[in-house]
C-alpha cells in the first residue's frame, strides 16, 4: 500500500452547511412571500364581503349589523340651525273633528230633529231645517234659534275652510209681498245667514258662498207633508280648505 503523501489536501466535512443555509434561506423568502400574498388576500376579501353585505343592507335583504371593516370617514358636519325646519303649530283642519264638534254642540237641536248633521262627498253638511230655524215664508231667523246658530258659527270661525250656504225649500209656491218665488225664498235666507256670519261673527267674506236652489234639490218626497218638511231647510256646507279650487265648484 502507497503511502499517503503528507502534502494531499484533507477534505473539509462542513461543506453540508453551506448549502443547507441556503435552502433554509430560500425557504424562509418562499414563506414569507407566501405571507405576504395572504394579507393581501385577506384584506381584498374583506372588501369584497363589506360591498356584498353592504349592497344587500340597502335592498332590505339582510338586517343592519356591525361591518367587518369600516374605513375612517370624516366627521359628520353640523347642519346650521337655520337649516332645519320645524312643524309648525297650528290648530287642526280635519273634518271629521270638526263635525265631531258640531254633532255636540248642537246635540240638543239634533235630538229635536231641527238639525241634522251628516258628512258628504265633498265635506260636511249642517242642515238647518225651516221647522227650527225660519218663519214659514220669511228670511229672518227665529229668535230662539239664535244660540244654536251661535255656537254652530263660532266653531266655524276657528277654522279656515271654504263654507257655502244652500237655501232649499219645497215644491209648494209662494208668493207674498216679499218674496215671488221659491228661488228668491230660498236665495234670500242664504245670503241673510251669510251677513250673520261676516257681520256677527267676524268670518272673512272670502271663506263663504250663498246660493239658492228653491224646490229643485230635495232631499225628501214632495208629495208628504214630512218630506216638504226636510226639503224646507237651509245647508251649511262645509267644502275645503280655503284657496281650494274643488270647494268653489
Amino acid at each position: 500500500m502507497k503511502p499517503r503523501s503528507k502534502n494531499t489536501p484533507r477534505l473539509n466535512q462542513d461543506r453540508w452547511l453551506v448549502s443547507y443555509a441556503d435552502f433554509i434561506t430560500l425557504l424562509f423568502a418562499f414563506f414569507v412571500v407566501l405571507y405576504a400574498a395572504a394579507e393581501v388576500d385577506k384584506k381584498k376579501t374583506a372588501q369584497i364581503a363589506i360591498s356584498i353585505q353592504t349592497a344587500f343592507q340597502q335592498l332590505g335583504a339582510l338586517p343592519a349589523r356591525p361591518l367587518p371593516y369600516s374605513p375612517p370617514t370624516a366627521a359628520p358636519q353640523s347642519i346650521p340651525a337655520a337649516q332645519v325646519v320645524a312643524p309648525e303649530n297650528k290648530p287642526s283642519d280635519d273634518l271629521t273633528d270638526l263635525q265631531n264638534e258640531l254633532q255636540q254642540a248642537l246635540a240638543s237641536e239634533i235630538a229635536r230633529g231641527e238639525v241634522v248633521v251628516r258628512p258628504g262627498t265633498d265635506g260636511i253638511t249642517v242642515s238647518l231645517r225651516e221647522i227650527g230655524f225660519f218663519e214659514s215664508g220669511s228670511a229672518g231667523m227665529k229668535a230662539r234659534s239664535q244660540a244654536a246658530f251661535q255656537r254652530m258659527a263660532k266653531l266655524l270661525a276657528q277654522h279656515k275652510f271654504s263654507i257655502r250656504i244652500e237655501g232649499h225649500t219645497d215644491n209648494v209656491p209662494i208668493h207674498n209681498s216679499q218674496f215671488a218665488s221659491n228661488w228668491e225664498l230660498s236665495t234670500a235666507r242664504a245670503t241673510e245667514m251669510v251677513r250673520l256670519l261676516i257681520t256677527e261673527y267676524q268670518i272673512p267674506p272670502a271663506q263663504l258662498s250663498a246660493a239658492g236652489y228653491g224646490e229643485f234639490h230635495p232631499i225628501a218626497s214632495n208629495e208628504t207633508a214630512e218630506g216638504r218638511a226636510q226639503n224646507r231647510r237651509v245647508d251649511v256646507a262645509i267644502v275645503g280648505k280655503v284657496g281650494d279650487a274643488s270647494a268653489r265648484k
